[in-house]
């Protein structure tokens, strides 16, 4: 049994200390996920990856009536816990963006001629992986690992306890579904 997996089972059985020895275990690596994470956005993004793992660290210290089993489900939460933390930002984003009450209304003609660049409209991105997790929960945790938490094929079939083949096949068919889901697979 592994650290990770002892410092889960003393947090599991009340230990409050143990989710600060845990994070203390793999803040490097969380930092390291969150960076690659955060590569992807906006080159004027106002979070930073100390920031990403500091507010995801308060997000899972809120999971107490979850329990969390292993290293596999505690990055998976961390994943989805940096998931919901960058889609809650881009949400408070677009409002400010948006002028919030104060907004003005563009006529749709306008609207329409404004391009969409989907690698950073995470809402749209977070709405995509709700669909995809309804029919595929499997690849739908291996893009959370993959893209969110910034895994390597052989990380994440580590992690998920899967062979690296099967961590291709399903990667393959998340990205196939989401590029589709999101417009970009559409014939011009």
């Amino acid at each position: 049994m592994d650290d990770v997996t002892r410092l889960l089972e003393r947090w599991n059985a009340g230990d409050a200390d143990a989710l600060k020895a845990l994070v203390g275990e793999v803040y490097t690596e969380l930092r390291r996920m969150a960076g690659g994470i955060l590569r992807e956005e906006r080159s004027d993004h106002t979070l930073q990856p100390t920031a990403l793992v500091n507010e995801a660290y308060l997000r899972l210290t809120g999971l107490r009536e979850m329990r969390i089993e292993n290293r596999r489900h505690f990055y998976g939460a961390a994943a989805m816990a940096m998931r919901r933390i960058l889609v809650d930002h881009a949400r408070a984003h677009g409002r400010h963006k948006r002028g919030g009450p104060d907004a003005v209304r563009v006529p749709l003609e306008d609207a329409a001629d404004t391009p969409i660049d989907l690698n950073l409209d995470f809402v749209r991105l977070n709405e995509a992986l709700e669909a995809l997790e309804a029919i595929a929960p499997d690849q739908a945790k291996i893009v959370d690992l993959r893209y969110f938490v910034g895994l390597s094929i052989e990380e994440t079939a580590a992690v998920l306890e899967v062979s690296p083949s099967t961590v291709k096949r399903h990667w393959a068919f998340a990205r196939a579904w989401l590029l589709r889901e999101l417009g970009g697979g559409q014939e011009s």
